[in-house]
């Protein structure tokens, strides 16, 4: 039986994978690409075995899932591609209506606490598909974009005011701030323990080597030229793919504020695999 991956399609993911497809004997692993959000979904379905999943998934199904330890897509301060883009200032927000990406859950989960804890700000928040047609109005002056698309915005439209949310969490925190964490079904851990084993230890094994190697791999990720080099090399230098006490101190305190406000009914306790 092949242990199913899920791989999570935006620029912030190619080094792990990249590094993991090139180094290591993948022939009894099956790779299904999705956003975050369908990920989580496939994840908690069983339909996937594994896979880099939004962090607030974990809290609401811990009874469920294991974490991969040392593993993570964090923040330490700007992240670049989770923005909330506003024809307007932040602090002028208080009660418009945001438009949310459908792409993430856990940035979701980030945006309200943002709004509620640290600005006071009470709104309505409205998903909204981001695409090329996508533009702000005075139905949602501001709205939420991810990944890929956020990175584009950054160029596409600087003449709007740009709010990078890890840089908001962490300037109020001093905390990282933890979008994803490694995440293996509890069924798995029970019934295949050596291949649990054997691709925690691939996947820590491929997170040194691609922290090793951004410069090798910024030149083969052509899928990303638009971005260009430099920009590139930048953004992922910015990412940590590690889970320190200290990236759990920021998921603890993610998990605890997400409870105050009522996105959660209770803070998960955190089981390694």
């Amino acid at each position: 039986m092949r242990l199913c991956i899920g791989q999570i399609d935006y620029a912030n993911c190619f080094p792990l994978f990249s590094a993991l497809q090139r180094n290591f004997d993948c022939s009894s692993y099956r790779f299904v690409k999705g956003t975050p959000s369908a990920l989580n979904l496939k994840l908690l379905s069983g339909d996937i075995d594994l896979c880099p999943s939004s962090s607030i998934a974990y809290a609401r199904s811990a009874e469920t899932l294991r974490l991969i330890p040392d593993l993570s897509i964090s923040s330490l301060g700007p992240v670049k591609s989770v923005k909330l883009f506003s024809r307007v200032p932040i602090e002028n927000l208080d009660l418009a209506p945001i438009g949310l990406t459908v792409e993430s859950e856990t940035s979701v989960a980030l945006l309200k606490i943002i709004f509620q804890k640290f600005y006071r700000h009470s709104n309505e928040f409205v998903p909204v598909i981001i695409d090329g047609s996508f533009a702000l109005g005075s139905t949602c002056p501001a709205v939420l974009v991810i990944g890929d698309m956020a990175l584009k915005w950054n160029v596409k439209f600087p003449a709007l005011y740009q709010y990078d949310l890890g840089e908001l969490w962490f300037s109020r925190t001093g905390l990282p701030f933890v979008f994803a964490l490694w995440m293996i079904r509890d069924e798995v851990c029970r019934d295949m323990p050596e291949e649990a084993a054997r691709i925690r230890g691939n996947l820590l094994a491929a997170k040194r080597i691609a922290v090793a190697t951004l410069e090798e791999l910024v030149s083969e990720g052509t899928e990303y030229d638009w971005m260009g080099k430099e920009a590139l090399l930048d953004y992922w230098k910015m990412i940590s793919y590690d889970l320190t006490p200290w990236h759990l101190d920021g998921v603890k305190t993610f998990f605890r504020f997400a409870r105050e406000i009522g996105i959660l009914e209770k803070e998960p306790a955190i089981r390694f695999l």
